[in-house]
């Protein structure tokens, strides 16, 4: 069997309450295996849908036409946080701990026996939103695999009484680190709207930082007026900013407006299907002979969005970057 990739661990463990922190690791997982094998050597199930024995049969299987497998299992808490059972004392009489195993009987036994001896070659991420740490297989995982928290605001423990205070000072210099990579500054007054609308939630607030850039975009400083408008959903999304864009050949507006489209809840099928109508009725009438090409980008993204796994978002982000450089061009003829 050969040697593990350089640098690549078998076992992960990835736990905390910040979502896009999480996906943003478990991203880099997905990047070790390339795409043409992606089929044969990528799984990622969640464990509400699956046991632990199923995940470490598939662990023990040799990767195919690659020298790795990746399984990333999802919402793994349902397996990480059993309470103790039975009696209140520490020790049973076979001298083990007491606690559950998360799993089911035997299926868990499993998961414990891999994690203590896991296949050189398969890389097992497991992303749990907690853990219970008094369990065997956590204790196991916490000896064997390689850990990341993303606790966000929060922190492991709930926030009460004077830690709330700490999780808003966190809050803070979140929402100011977030502008200065912006190139934006944040007037000071302007972060408690901001922090007091998200709370301890880290993806209410990444949420509403994402929407203020948007929303603010082009401007040095970022206002309480500017916070309360996006906080208060004052900001209204024009349905036909993006075609709007593309039509005038405004690449930079056209995504601003697809992003507020997406954050608003936009679907991604239904702004594929606008930017298709776009195609078909009004391009016809500036460009006639940028059509063809353009109904082809469309085509194609349709196909990726169906068939390649890609992500909707940015498979939509290069067609709307498409249709304005052919405007742009068109325009220039």
């Amino acid at each position: 069997m050969p040697a593990a990739k350089a640098g690549t661990a078998p076992l992960y463990l990835i736990v905390g309450d910040d979502e896009r922190g999480k996906d943003e690791i478990v991203q880099q997982f997905t990047a070790l295996v390339p795409e043409d094998v992606r089929a044969f050597n990528l799984e990622r199930v969640s464990a509400l849908d699956t046991d632990p024995a199923s995940i470490v049969s598939v662990a023990r299987t040799y990767p195919l036409l690659g020298d790795r497998r990746v399984i990333i299992v999802t919402r793994a808490e349902r397996w990480f946080t059993a309470k103790r059972k039975g009696r209140a004392a520490d020790e049973s009489e076979d001298g083990s701990d007491g606690a559950d195993d998360g799993p089911a009987a035997g299926s868990g036994d499993a998961l414990t026996s891999y994690v203590e001896s896991p296949e050189p070659n398969t890389t097992l991420v497991l992303v749990a939103a907690d853990i219970n740490r008094t369990t065997r297989i956590v204790k196991a995982l916490l000896k064997q695999a390689v850990l990341f928290e993303c606790w966000g605001l929060k922190g492991e423990k709930e926030v009460r009484g004077p830690a709330i205070a700490d999780a808003m000072q966190r809050a803070g210099r979140f929402v100011a680190a977030e502008m200065k990579k912006a190139g934006m500054t944040i007037d000071p007054r302007a972060i408690e709207p901001l922090t007091d609308h998200a709370g301890t939630d880290i993806g209410v607030l990444r949420g509403d930082v994402e929407r203020l850039i948007l929303y603010c975009q082009g401007k040095p400083n970022v206002t309480v007026d500017d916070v309360r408008a996006v906080v208060s959903g004052a900001t209204m999304i024009n349905a036909w900013g993006v075609t709007n864009a593309i039509e005038r050949g405004d690449a930079r507006t056209a995504l601003r407006e697809l992003e507020l489209s997406f954050d608003s809840g936009a679907v991604p099928y239904m702004m594929l299907g606008q930017l298709a109508w776009f195609v078909r009725s009004k391009l016809p009438l500036s460009a006639p002979g940028r059509v063809p090409a353009a109904a082809d980008a469309v085509f194609q993204t349709d196909l990726a969005m169906k068939t390649s796994g890609g992500e909707p978002r940015v498979l939509l982000e290069r067609l709307v970057v498409e249709l304005c450089g052919r405007k742009s061009s068109a325009r220039g003829r």
